[in-house]
C-alpha cells in the first residue's frame, strides 16, 4: 500500500530529473505530506496530432472515481500490479501510464489510535509506477492518477506488507509510452505485451526494493488535515 507520500522537488527540478517540457505544473508546492485525493505532479507522454509524442510534469488528483460497484468507501488510490493486465485497471495500463516522483512514502504500525509512522525512501528521488486518466471529479473534468502497488520486499516488507512498484531510468521510456500495448484485433499479442511488461516492471521494482531504507518519524504525520506539509522536519527521523 502507498498511503502517503513526500515529493520536494520544485517544477523545474523535475522537469530536469525527467527530461520533460514542464506543461501545467505551475501551481505545484514542494509537500512532505501529500495525502489522498489531493494534488501532486506526475510525469506523462502523449502523442501530438502530427504524431510527436510529448512528456510533461503536470499536476494531478490522487484519487480515482469508483466504479459502479463500490460507490461508497475509502479513495481509490491505489492498483495492484498483478491485477493490471485484466479487469477494471486493463485499459489503463494499456494506454495511459505515468511516473509519481516521490522521496520516499510513509507506512504504519502499531494499534489504531495509537499508531507510529515510518518513512521508507531510497538514496535518490524514486519514481513510482503509476496510471493516469481524465476523469469527472465532482462535475469538473480533472486529470487523475493510482500509484502501482506489488507485494513489499526487504526493509519496506518489515513495515507493510505492499509498497510502490518502483522504475529504474532504464524503464521509463517504455512505460511512459503512449502506444497502446493493445493491438486491435489480436489478443494474444496484447496479452504479450502487458505479461511483457509487467514482467519488467516486477524486475526492476525487486531491484529498487532492494536498496530502501526505513526510520521512524514524529506522530505529527499521522494528522493530514493540521500539518503543515511544507514542514521538511516531517521525513526526519525521531530519535
Amino acid at each position: 500500500m502507498c498511503g502517503r507520500f513526500a515529493m520536494n522537488k520544485e517544477t523545474n527540478e523535475l522537469i530536469e530529473e525527467f527530461v520533460a517540457q514542464g506543461g501545467r505544473a505551475q501551481d505545484w508546492r514542494p509537500s512532505y505530506s501529500v495525502a489522498p485525493t489531493s494534488d501532486a505532479p506526475i510525469v506523462r507522454e502523449w502523442a501530438g496530432e502530427d504524431g510527436t509524442v510529448n512528456r510533461e510534469v503536470t499536476v494531478a488528483r490522487w484519487d480515482w472515481p469508483k466504479p459502479p460497484s463500490r460507490p461508497t468507501g475509502a479513495p481509490i488510490i491505489n492498483a495492484r500490479m498483478e491485477k493490471l493486465p485484466t479487469g477494471f485497471w486493463v485499459g489503463a495500463f494499456s494506454n495511459a501510464r505515468c511516473i509519481v516522483p516521490m522521496l520516499g512514502y510513509y507506512e504504519w504500525t502499531g494499534p489504531k489510535g495509537d499508531k507510529q509512522p515510518h518513512f521508507i525512501h531510497s538514496d535518490e528521488l524514486l519514481a513510482a509506477a503509476g496510471l493516469t486518466w481524465t476523469m469527472d471529479v465532482a462535475g469538473e473534468r480533472r486529470r487523475v492518477f493510482v500509484v502501482v502497488t506489488r507485494e513489499a520486499r526487504d526493509a519496506s516488507g518489515e513495515v507493510h506488507d505492499r509498497m510502490p512498484a518502483f522504475l529504474t531510468p532504464d524503464l521509463w521510456d517504455d512505460w511512459l509510452s503512449p502506444v497502446s500495448l493493445t493491438v486491435d484485433g489480436d489478443a494474444t499479442q496484447s496479452k504479450a505485451h502487458r505479461a511483457e511488461l509487467l514482467a519488467d516492471l516486477d524486475h526492476t521494482s525487486s531491484a529498487i526494493a532492494s536498496t530502501m531504507r526505513t526510520y521512524e518519524v514524529d506522530r505529527r504525520v499521522n494528522n493530514s488535515r493540521t500539518v503543515d506539509p511544507s514542514d521538511s522536519s516531517l521525513i526526519e527521523p525521531v530519535s
